[in-house]
């Protein structure tokens, strides 16, 4: 009797299986099989000879990335530059969330949800020209107000110092609309009782908010900055190419534009997977890191 009756659960079961088929698929054809690949990096590959041809040079490449003098610079753009984004992401949206909460008026309310959700739905290809137009320091927008207020035209795109500052700001205000969502579904899962007794005990808006709703926020919050340790050294390969320039290469260069130029303009194939290896196994144990923590102080966990 046990037994039949977890056939017929397999069998009602067995069409959500198989409308997973297809992405199970996809997934091995473009995740899975291309693994075999990694060898590159333990190779002098030679397109010509392919993989099973090629010279076996163990960690040579390796030894080569991590001699080189920029190597460091990478790394250290690529972590500071995805922290930083990290940091706004978390702080912005929660902030706006807690600003529309307060919004009475439904269809201003509307109105300003799509108003900031609308950039997330474009690449970087386009917001990349409209910002290399409005940060022009001789006819954008942006530097218009600051020669009007009487200050000098700031180079945004083209300034080692201000390249990052700029990435982290303009990824924000493309995310951050989206993200708003995920806090917004957390205010109305708070329980209202709770704002009724502060009403009684003469709580005013600011202390419902310090008292119940950043509590009720809380742990979607501890949550979503535990997953976010997973892209520590993905600062964002899209939006970096599509601003980025020589003359911010000190600052602006990251793991992916740097495996870009290593395999694909100066065909270094086996250099530029053994960077993509190391930044894979870093990310892995990162991921590993935050599921860990996820589970211990949000009460998250994938399996």
């Amino acid at each position: 009797m046990i037994r039949s009756a977890a056939v017929r659960k397999r069998l009602r079961e067995l069409p959500l299986h198989i409308m997973l088929l297809p992405g199970v698929i996809l997934t091995i054809i473009f995740s899975y099989i291309p693994i075999g690949g990694i060898v590159i990096a333990f190779q002098k590959f030679v397109p010509s000879k392919g993989v099973f041809d090629s010279k076996w040079i163990g960690f040579d490449n390796f030894r080569y990335v991590f001699d080189l003098p920029n190597f460091s610079s990478v790394i250290w753009n690529t972590v500071f530059i995805a922290v930083l984004k990290i940091i706004a992401g978390l702080i912005v949206p929660i902030i706006v969330a807690l600003l529309l909460n307060e919004v009475v008026s439904k269809g201003f309310k509307r109105t300003i949800q799509t108003v900031i959700y609308f950039p997330y739905f474009l690449s970087w290809v386009i917001l990349g020209g409209i910002l290399i137009d409005i940060l022009s320091p001789s006819s954008g927008i942006i530097n218009d107000v600051v020669k009007l207020i009487g200050f000098e035209p700031v180079f945004f795109l083209g300034n080692e110092h201000w390249f990052p500052f700029t990435l982290v700001i303009s990824d924000t205000w493309k995310e951050f609309g989206y993200s708003t969502i995920i806090y917004l579904a957390a205010l109305t899962a708070i329980d209202q009782h709770l704002y009724e007794a502060a009403i009684v005990d003469g709580a005013n808006r600011w202390k419902q908010t310090l008292y119940v709703t950043l509590p009720g926020m809380l742990p979607i919050v501890t949550l979503m900055t535990v997953l976010s340790l997973g892209n520590v050294l993905n600062a964002g390969f899209d939006q970096v190419f599509n601003l980025y320039s020589p003359m911010v290469y000190s600052s602006g260069d990251i793991i992916d534009t740097f495996v870009y130029r290593l395999g694909l303009l100066q065909a270094q194939y086996g250099v530029a997977t053994a960077v993509g290896l190391f930044k894979s196994v870093i990310a892995f144990g990162l991921i590993v890191l935050s599921n860990f923590l996820a589970n211990r102080f949000a009460g998250y966990r994938i399996f």
